[in-house]
């Protein structure tokens, strides 16, 4: 499955004058109940004129369906890492060349690991990895309280942090779906979307 073509705005859409117009924006979801805020930010950065690819890890696809992302960006979504189509790159490097800029909403204790250890054995972690360094990746944490708190999770959030490219966003304190409150809970798409804003302008 190919990277889609760049285009031309088009002026008969009002998504085409908005403040992301254009933008290559590639959008990834790991297993957590805050997948249903993503289709929002999703939705939201389409309307703003961006051109969205989303990943999703098995899991996440669990939580919210891959038709329910297709529908909202109008692309197909990845889901393995054994797609294939006749693009001359592989996928995960002609995915991670075409975007501006990668977003991982939400980011599991699971993901992060992964991300700070180097892991790609899924379709999310392998485009992670393929990233150009000057591309930026904001990472959205999204977990329980006690193991956003557990000191492992807090080494690898802290190697990640090292990245040159790399910005986490959030996460923030209130109630969780395991019904108890405090730090872990996924930033608002309101919020991430601001991030995303203020990262593009400056490229």
């Amino acid at each position: 499955m190919a990277p889609p073509n760049e285009t031309q705005p088009d002026s008969k859409n009002p998504a085409s004058s908005g403040p992301l117009s254009g933008r290559r924006i590639t959008v990834a979801l790991s297993g957590g109940i805050a997948c249903y805020k993503t289709a929002s930010l999703v939705s939201r950065l389409v309307q703003q004129g961006a051109d969205v690819r989303v990943l999703m890890t098995d899991a996440a696809t669990h939580f919210v369906g891959p038709l329910t992302f297709q529908s909202l960006s109008g692309k197909p979504v990845l889901t393995s890492v054994w797609q294939s189509d006749d693009h001359p790159d592989s996928q995960h490097i002609g995915v991670a060349r075409w975007c501006e800029l990668m977003v991982i909403a939400p980011a599991t204790a699971d993901l992060i690991a992964k991300l700070a250890h180097g892991l790609a054995g899924d379709v999310v972690t392998l485009i992670a990895c393929a990233l150009p360094r000057d591309t930026p990746l904001l990472i959205a944490p999204s977990m329980n309280a006690d193991m956003w708190a557990n000191p492992i999770v807090q080494k690898n959030v802290a190697t990640l942090s090292e990245l040159p490219n790399a910005q986490l966003i959030g996460p923030d304190d209130g109630w969780q779906a395991c019904r108890t409150e405090g730090s872990g809970r996924m930033s608002e798409p309101e919020a991430i979307l601001e991030v995303i804003v203020r990262q593009l302008s400056r490229k």
